[in-house]
C-alpha cells in the first residue's frame, strides 16, 4: 500500500525523497489521531464500564484499586504500547528515528507501570488494614519495602534507556556500590529487619499500648511503618520510635495485661505501729457485728480458745498465749471485702500482706487484680478500694502512720507546756 502511494506520488512530479516525507507526515498524523482515539476509546469508554461494574461488585478490593487511581493509569497503558509498535511502519524511511520514539515509549511505559503498582500495593494496604492480620503483621513496612524495590528497579531502567545502555549493566555495577547503598539506607535495612523479628515473635501490634520511656513514649501503637513506630500518648502527644530501637533497648508492651482479662492492682497504706495491739471484749464485740467477720471471729476465737486450753497458758497476762490483734483482724476484712468485690478477679494472685517495717510505718499492701483492665474504670476501681480502707481504719483501732504523727504533736506541746512551767518556776 506504501509503495502504491509512492508511486502515486512520484508519477505527478514528486521526488523520491518527497514522497517518503509527505508519506511519512500522513502516516504520523494518522497514528497521532489512532493514540488519541485510543486514549479517549480507553478512558471515556471502557474505564467508565469497569467502573459501573466494580461498583457493582461486592469485592472491596476492586473498589479500593477504582479509589486509588489504579485503573486510570493502567488505562494509560494502550497509547505507549501502540506508540511502540506503530514508529516502525511510521518511521520506516527514517531507521534512526524509530529508536528515539520507541526509547519514548519505553520510558513513559516504565513510568506508567512504576507508578500503577505504588497505587496498586497502596490499595492492597487499604485493603488488609481491616482484615486481622495487619494487627499481626507490620504490612506497611514490608510494603514500604517493595516500594522502595519497585522505585529502584524503576530508576535503573528509565536511567538505562536515557543513556542508551542495558539495564543489566546498571545491575551488575549494583555491587561495587553495595557500601553506599547500605549507607544510605541504614535505616530502612535496621526498620526492615526489625519489622521482620517484630513480626515474627508477635512483639508489638497496632493498637498495643507499649512503654518506652527513654523516647517519652506511653500510650498506643498507631502505626508501625518501615522506619519507625508511631505511638499515640495518654495527653495525645505522638512519639516516634526508630523501629530498631524497639528490638535493641527494649520496651514494655502491656497487652498481656489487656489479654489475661486482669489489671493489676499494688498498692499500699502504711500502718503507724503505735496503733497495733490486741482485741479485748469490747473490740471483738463491736467487730462481730461487720458481717464479713461474723464467721473469722468465731473461728478464730475458737481456735485461739483450744490453742489456749491446751497449752494452759494464764491468759490474764496479755501476753501468754494467742489472741486477736486489731492488725490481724484489719487484714481479715481487706481479703474478705475484696473477695466479695465484683470487679477483683479472683482467679488470679490475691494477696494482702505486710512488707518490711520502715521509719515511715508498716505498709500492708494489697495486691490483687482487677477484672476490668480499662484504664478509667481500673483507676475508679484502685480509688474506691483505697477510699474503703481509709475509711474503715478508725474501726479497728488503727491509724495511719503521718510524721509528724498526732502523738508526736501531742508530746512536743506536753514538753512545751513542762517546759513552760519549770521556766516560770524558776522565776519566782
Amino acid at each position: 500500500m506504501v509503495d502504491f502511494f509512492l508511486d502515486y506520488l512520484q508519477l505527478h512530479g514528486f521526488s523520491k525523497g518527497q514522497s517518503q516525507l509527505f508519506m511519512t507526515v500522513v502516516m504520523a498524523v494518522l497514528s497521532l489521531i489512532l493514540l488519541v482515539a485510543s486514549e479517549l476509546l480507553t478512558k471515556k469508554v471502557l474505564l467508565r464500564f469497569v467502573s459501573v461494574f466494580i461498583k457493582k461488585s461486592k469485592t472491596r478490593f476492586d473498589d479500593l484499586l477504582l479509589s486509588h487511581g489504579v485503573l486510570r493509569w493502567a488505562a494509560h497503558l494502550i497509547p505507549p504500547v501502540l506508540l511502540y509498535n506503530i514508529v516502525v511502519p511510521v518511521f520506516q524511511f527514517y531507521p534512526d528515528t524509530i529508536q528515539v520514539f520507541q526509547s519514548v515509549a519505553t520510558l513513559y511505559l516504565t513510568i506508567i507501570v512504576l507508578v500503577a503498582l505504588l497505587f496498586t500495593l497502596d490499595a492492597v494496604q487499604d485493603y488488609f488494614s481491616a482484615h486481622p492480620v495487619s494487627r499481626r503483621l507490620p504490612l506497611k513496612s514490608f510494603i514500604q519495602v517493595l516500594k522502595t524495590i519497585i522505585v529502584t528497579i524503576g530508576s535503573i531502567v528509565v536511567i538505562a534507556k536515557l543513556l542508551g545502555k542495558s539495564p543489566v549493566v546498571f545491575f551488575s555495577g549494583i555491587g561495587a556500590f553495595t557500601a553506599v547503598i547500605i549507607l544510605i539506607f541504614k535505616d530502612s535495612i535496621l526498620g526492615f529487619v526489625a519489622g521482620i523479628q517484630l513480626s515474627t515473635n508477635n512483639l508489638v501490634r497496632v493498637g498495643d499500648w507499649i512503654e518506652m520511656p527513654e523516647y517519652g513514649a506511653d500510650g498506643d501503637v498507631v502505626d508501625i511503618s518501615l522506619v519507625t513506630v508511631s505511638v499515640q500518648n495518654w495527653d495525645k502527644t505522638i512519639s516516634t520510635i526508630p523501629a530498631y530501637a524497639l528490638i535493641s533497648a527494649g520496651f514494655k508492651n502491656w497487652r498481656g495485661m489487656s489479654e489475661s482479662g486482669g489489671r493489676r492492682i499494688k498498692r499500699s497504706i502504711n500502718i503507724d505501729m503505735q496503733s497495733v495491739g490486741f482485741c479485748d471484749e469490747e473490740m471483738l464485740k463491736k467487730i462481730q457485728g461487720v458481717q464479713l467477720l461474723k464467721e473469722y471471729i468465731e473461728k478464730k476465737r475458737q481456735e485461739i480458745e483450744a490453742y489456749n486450753e491446751q497449752y494452759a497458758f494464764d491468759t490474764s497476762v496479755p501476753v501468754n498465749g494467742r489472741r486477736m490483734t486489731n492488725l490481724g483482724v484489719f487484714r481479715a476484712y481487706l481479703v474478705a471485702y475484696l473477695r466479695q468485690h465484683p470487679k477483683i478477679n479472683d482467679d488470679m494472685t490475691f494477696l494482702v500482706r505486710h512488707l518490711q517495717p520502715t521509719e515511715n510505718g508498716l505498709p500492708v499492701e494489697i495486691y490483687v487484680f482487677s477484672n476490668d483492665v480499662e484504664w478509667a474504670n481500673y483507676e475508679a476501681l484502685q480509688a474506691d478500694i483505697m477510699d474503703h480502707v481509709l475509711s474503715v481504719l478508725s474501726f479497728f483501732g488503727l491509724s495511719v502512720f503521718q510524721n509528724p504523727s498526732g502523738g508526736d504533736i501531742v508530746n512536743a506541746g506536753k514538753s512545751l507546756l513542762q517546759a513552760s512551767t519549770q521556766q516560770t518556776g524558776s522565776a519566782y
